[in-house]
């Protein structure tokens, strides 16, 4: 096994023997990677605080290609110390999280990792963590392949008169086309599009009413339910927080 370093963030990991843990990686240079952190549930050992989920940074390593590789030190680029300070940013990181390891196993594109930790740093920021959740979820949706159609009508092709946006019909609707979908606010169907086209490193303001949320919100979940098959535990979590707040 060579060594090599990788920029990476753990996503996963799972107890291993009786002082170990195998650490699930996803890494800007191999995609999502399983890498042995052995010893690092001693009190004494230097990678107990380097092997626990969402450190983020350059991982020096054994690699082994189709395998287990091997830690050997972390250098930690960013601690996320206001994400990790606040349960309900931790959830909305942790659904986003679960939302991109299922992304990765259908797509290798190497913008998703790019993607995914822009969103973090924004979420560590203090940007509105369920507005930069829905940018993510939109992203997503390319990488999957299903991202709907809102740049022309999702039925005739045309880009005059979008009158609504629907989950059901795949995307823009116009007036020719319009049948009894749901009417939402003209804020919120040039906002999903702004959501997929935004760079997300640029993003120095977000501000955006309660109920353009709520619009943005019920036209994701309905559209992935309909078209990605994804169901995610942590998306509950964050709904039933939601409800909470």
């Amino acid at each position: 096994m060579k060594i090599v370093k990788v920029e990476g963030i753990i996503l996963s990991d799972t107890n291993y023997s009786e002082s170990s843990k195998i650490l699930n990686v996803f890494t800007k240079e191999f995609g999502m990677i399983g890498i042995m952190s052995k010893g690092c549930r001693s009190v004494k050992s230097k990678l107990r605080s380097v092997s626990s989920k969402f450190t983020y940074g350059y991982f020096h390593i054994y690699y082994k290609e189709n395998g287990l590789s091997t830690l050997i030190s972390v250098d930690v680029i960013n601690p996320f110390k206001n994400i990790l300070s606040s349960i309900d940013k931790i959830s909305y990181l942790s659904y986003i999280s679960e939302l991109v390891m299922q992304v990765v196993k259908q797509s290798d594109d190497d913008n998703i990792f790019d993607t995914f930790i822009a969103a973090i740093k924004k979420l560590d920021e203090g940007y509105d963590a369920s507005l930069i959740t829905n940018i993510i979820e939109i992203k997503m949706l390319f990488f999957l392949g299903v991202l709907p159609c809102i740049d022309c009508c999702s039925i005739c092709g045309s880009s005059k008169n979008i009158v609504t946006i629907s989950s059901k019909s795949g995307g823009y609707v116009c007036s020719n086309c319009y049948q009894n979908e749901k009417i939402y606010n003209d804020k919120t169907i040039k906002l999903i599009r702004l959501f997929y086209y935004v760079d997300i490193n640029k993003i120095s303001k977000l501000s955006i009413s309660e109920n353009i949320k709520t619009e943005v919100n019920e036209f994701l979940d309905n559209y992935y339910d309909n078209y990605t098959g994804l169901y995610l535990k942590s998306k509950n979590f964050l709904k039933n927080l939601a409800k909470l707040g």
